[in-house]
């Protein structure tokens, strides 16, 4: 297999990646050390994440074989890509996470769901909560009116029964 073999089998797989995943998040990891890495990486793998440092040109060849236009602009300098295949949250919040101790890592731009998100877009991404906080949420509000209709119902019933029984 040729170098050419070679690089058209990356893209490849990164356009897989990115045609399967709910988000992908690039980040740059300028003076990260192999602690901070190992540590980071330990943190994605156990939220489900895949995170993989890619060649900037294999990567902007496989965003335009997708039809996305504007992320070659960060496409520059050590970059490296978190992979989010359950939750699109999930990637850019470790990684804000992770950049509040480790000046090193910074939230570059993302492909969220189909869409280029910017650098601002991508820190917004990352302030929202996990699926299932959201969910619990929604439920316990949902939970509330529920038990005051079944109190009112068991009010009146009472009452009707009271009044019968008169």
């Amino acid at each position: 297999m040729g170098n050419r073999e070679i690089k058209e089998a990356k893209v490849k797989e990164i356009v897989e990646k990115l045609q399967r995943a709910q988000s992908a998040i690039l980040t740059s990891y300028i003076g990260i050390t192999v602690e901070e890495d190992t540590e980071l990486r330990k943190k994605m793998r156990e939220a489900g994440v895949e995170y993989r440092v890619v060649k900037n040109t294999l990567t902007s060849r496989a965003v335009k074989e997708l039809g996305y236009e504007g992320l070659d602009q960060y496409l520059a300098g050590p970059v490296a890509i978190a992979f989010g295949y359950d939750d699109p949250t999930t990637p850019a919040r470790i990684l804000a996470d992770f950049a509040k101790d480790h000046k090193a890592i910074e939230l570059k731009a993302g492909i969220v769901q189909g869409e280029i998100f910017d650098t601002a877009k991508v820190v917004e991404l990352s302030k929202i909560p996990p699926r299932e906080v959201l969910l619990s949420r929604l439920l316990g509000s949902m939970k509330a009116p529920l038990s005051n209709f079944a109190y009112a119902l068991a009010a009146l019933r009472d009452k009707m029964e009271g009044e019968a029984n008169a």
